[in-house]
């Protein structure tokens, strides 16, 4: 059974500093700060998009899951930015050799926002729900599960059949645990568990949370963080430089200099799951064409989009280097304009007209990339910048466009490349049956292997271009310490995010 995954809108929506973001190295550590860390601080850091509401049941979008995972909202299982499991609500978890049965020991004495308990009663109603419910957000990634079940603090989860994503996907909103039959506007408000409580929300300009005292775990070191919603890059260097904010997410690294400058920050790259996708419609009169997809991949030159980014690295296939499956597919396309020419000459497409329908919130870069690459073989593309609500109709829903360049922030979103009712519209049945053994296998080696095989083959049809693997890269004052900077444009655990006086 296909999964149904959710393009998360807040990656479309994420603003030229998002779309100008590349991937170096690893989770770097943020720098060490000097001086005494102060619990009374005021943690304000620069974000991208606001969100439309709080509804993290039912609204779709990057955006509630980077500020409300973790912080506010738990699952039994959560996950660190490296993307390994680890418990959460749950002390302890155990999956069956046959992957049919997985059991989660409850802890004791936590408390939701509102001070009521957390009992195993509500842990069956909200995963219950989750599955249940049509209209909430990754309903179908339960899909497989048969029971959940609870005896005392022992919660159990039987599954009709394996599932390799089933513990990733409790960690994400599928696993989110809510308060049974909660009376809460979860629109404007929040009831979770997390170590820190939602207190106010100033549509247009920022939302707040503050240290919950009576948190389970380890107490948040700050007493307050401040997510100030800035869209525009320089108007975030301008916060910056001001003292307005300790850190800027989504920066722009070609800016690391100007920040840099007068020693009060420090720019840090860490690796993310963002992909810069080049939808290719393969519908369309010349792009069902294989020979005119791969003319158009082989046209790009990856390593000059990169140094115009100022950050990155290349990316060849669906899966980036985070998630399990990824190979390097280099070899697959690379740049060599005078082979897309030959191409685009055996297919009867020499001097042809494709349009990019993009969100213009992207920026101008990789579109000035892209037209001038795709000109230098003989491929006239005309830019097509919309509104995100006019893309959403237009490309998402309707599929009609020719190509398109989406940041898709998503871990393990691989499931879209196996589902041809995708925008993608791509459709390989092969590609589908393995990645329905990646489901079902009840190791993780075998699932990786899978997933390896079938992305080997969607790169191989050329099914489209993934332009760069974007990165975090995060400007981090120098008296901040504990900031995430891996995937933080996905979510980002504030736990341990301390800031020092003076």
């Amino acid at each position: 059974m296909l999964r149904r995954t959710v393009l998360a809108a807040a990656a479309l929506a994420a603003a030229t500093a998002l779309a100008l973001t590349g991937c170096t190295g690893g989770g770097a550590p943020t720098p060490a700060a000097s001086g005494t860390p102060d619990p009374n601080a005021s943690v304000a850091i620069r974000l991208v998009l606001e969100p439309s509401n709080l509804d993290i049941r039912q609204t779709a979008g990057a955006a509630l899951d980077q500020i409300l995972m973790d912080n506010v909202y738990q699952g039994l299982v959560s996950r660190t930015p490296e993307q390994k499991i680890v418990p959460a609500l749950a002390s302890a978890f155990t999956k069956s050799p046959d992957g049919l049965t997985y059991t989660f020991t409850l802890r004791e004495g936590v408390t939701f926002d509102d001070g009521q308990k957390l009992t195993p009663e509500d842990v069956v109603w909200s995963l219950t729900q989750h599955k249940t419910q049509s209209g909430w957000t990754n309903a179908s990634d339960l899909s497989r599960v048969k029971a959940i079940t609870a005896e005392g603090q022992t919660i159990t989860i039987t599954m009709n059949e394996p599932d390799s994503m089933l513990l990733w996907d409790l960690s994400g909103r599928a696993g989110v645990i809510l308060k049974k039959d909660d009376k809460v506007d979860y629109k404007t408000k929040a009831n979770g568990t997390g170590p820190f409580l939602l207190t106010s929300w100033k549509q247009g300009d920022s939302i707040t949370f503050e240290r919950n005292d009576a948190y389970w775990g380890t107490k948040a070191k700050v007493k307050e963080v401040v997510f100030d919603y800035i869209p525009d890059t320089q108007a975030a260097l301008n916060a910056a430089q001001s003292g307005e904010v300790d850190v800027v997410t989504g920066f722009d690294a070609n800016l690391t200099d100007q920040i840099e400058a007068n020693g009060d920050y420090k720019v840090v790259l860490g690796k993310s799951t963002d992909k810069g996708t080049l939808a290719m419609n393969s519908h369309d009169r010349w792009l069902q064409d294989k020979r005119v997809r791969q003319a158009i991949r082989q046209a790009i030159d990856h390593d000059a989009v990169i140094k115009a980014l100022g950050s990155g690295q290349t990316l060849y296939g669906p899966i980036p280097e985070l998630d399990p499956g990824y190979e390097d597919l280099s070899s697959v396309a690379p740049y060599d304009p005078e082979k897309s020419k030959q191409l685009l000459k055996e297919a009867g497409a020499s001097d042809i007209t494709l349009t990019l329908t993009i969100y213009n919130g992207y920026g101008t870069t990789i579109p000035q990339i892209l037209v001038s690459d795709l000109n230098a073989v003989g491929i006239t593309l005309k830019v097509n910048a919309v509104e995100f609500p006019t893309w959403l109709n237009d490309v998402y829903i309707n599929k009609d466009y020719q190509l398109s360049f989406v940041l898709h922030t998503e871990a393990r979103d691989f499931g879209n490349w196996a589902n041809p009712d995708y925008y993608f519209t791509y459709d390989n049945k092969t590609v589908q049956d393995l990645y329905q053994k990646s489901l079902s296998a009840t190791t993780d080696e075998r699932a990786a292997d899978f997933l390896k095989q079938a992305a080997k083959i969607v790169s191989e049809d050329m099914a489209a271009d993934w332009v760069y693997n974007g990165a975090s890269v995060v400007a981090v004052g120098t008296n901040i310490t504990g900031m995430p900077s891996a995937n933080v444009n996905e979510r980002m655990n504030l736990a341990e995010i301390s800031k020092s006086k003076g």
